[in-house]
């Protein structure tokens, strides 16, 4: 259906291996829904192009699957979860349910992909000219490295290293960048956010994922750290204000329904339990860089769904 060809039930069940009644009441509620469209002459279902552009091609701006399995994920985590919010224990990214390491990966790849590295890294001080030059960056808290290889892929002369503190996802990147052809020059490690590889870096990414650490300012002293005088240290949230009054909107009901059932969690498994959450806002996430060394910071752009910060030593 990804191709915009009409289809029948019987046809639809032959190419997928389904049964053809499951398959005709499946149908039936797409087209209710709107996500089909329905020719009753010819008893077809067509899925349209603008719906095949969001649902089927991983590799776009706006591909929606992603989130959809991050928010079933957390249906099959309910029993740890609601044992964590009656306890306040935190439940570590390990621990979830493995639906939840994928939807993640294929929710935030769409955005990067759409941002990264058209408006984003350009929207830094001097950094795209160092990637093309040959830059040394280390993206902490990579997942399943969609930033990670979409940087390789975009600067060959530059080298990165992604690191998460979770194995499955760093076996899945490695996994990812030979696919993507970049492992050459686009590694990595099980490391945690206090413990990453190189020093001198000229760029330290996180993306969406400084918020779930227990100790963010800790994290953000090792960034101070391991970077170069000149480095830069990117750093991708959650699109939030200061205050909730003005996050109370469909992306805030998005982020805080995240957050309390991933981001928070997350983050009370680790030391001090800072938990900031995912609807931070900038003045927070100015205290933890400050708090940690550095002297300059600013909101360098935003989407409706990100704020990208740039913080220097």
């Amino acid at each position: 259906m990804g191709d915009s060809v009409p289809v029948t039930p019987a046809e639809l069940a032959a190419r997928t291996g389904c049964d053809e009644r499951y398959l005709t009441e499946w149908l039936a509620a797409q087209a209710a829904s709107g996500y089909t469209e329905y020719d009753p002459a010819a008893g077809t279902y067509r899925l349209p192009e603008e719906q095949a552009f969001a649902l089927t091609s991983e590799d776009n701006p706006l591909f929606v699957p992603g989130g959809l399995q991050v928010a079933g994920s957390t249906l099959k985590d309910v029993e740890l979860l609601t044992e964590a919010v009656r306890t306040g224990r935190g439940v570590s990214w390990g621990e979830h349910h493995e639906s939840l390491f994928a939807g993640t990966y294929r929710f935030f790849k769409a955005n990067y992909v759409g941002n990264l590295v058209d408006a984003w890294l350009p929207a830094l001080e001097g950094v795209v000219d160092k990637l093309r030059a040959g830059a040394r960056v280390a993206d902490v808290g990579c997942g399943y490295g969609a930033s990670t290889i979409l940087m390789a892929k975009a600067f060959g002369s530059s080298t990165v290293v992604g690191s998460d503190y979770h194995q499955g996802s760093i076996d899945a990147a490695r996994k990812a960048a030979a696919t993507a052809g970049v492992a050459d020059r686009c590694t990595f490690e099980v490391a945690t956010a206090k413990d990453y590889s190189g020093t001198g870096l000229d760029l330290v990414t996180h993306f969406d994922c400084l918020h779930d650490m227990g100790d963010p300012v800790g994290a953000a002293s090792y960034v101070r750290q391991t970077l170069a005088p000149d480095g830069t240290w990117m750093i991708v949230e959650p699109a939030a204000a200061d205050r909730v009054e003005d996050n109370l909107n469909p992306v805030g009901r998005i982020f805080y329904s995240a957050s309390t059932l991933i981001c928070l969690p997350v983050s009370r498994t680790q030391e001090p339990d800072l938990a900031l959450g995912a609807q931070a806002g900038e003045a927070r996430i100015r205290d933890v860089v400050e708090r940690a060394g550095f002297t300059r910071f600013r909101r360098a752009t935003e989407t409706p769904f990100n704020n990208v910060y740039e913080a220097r030593p």
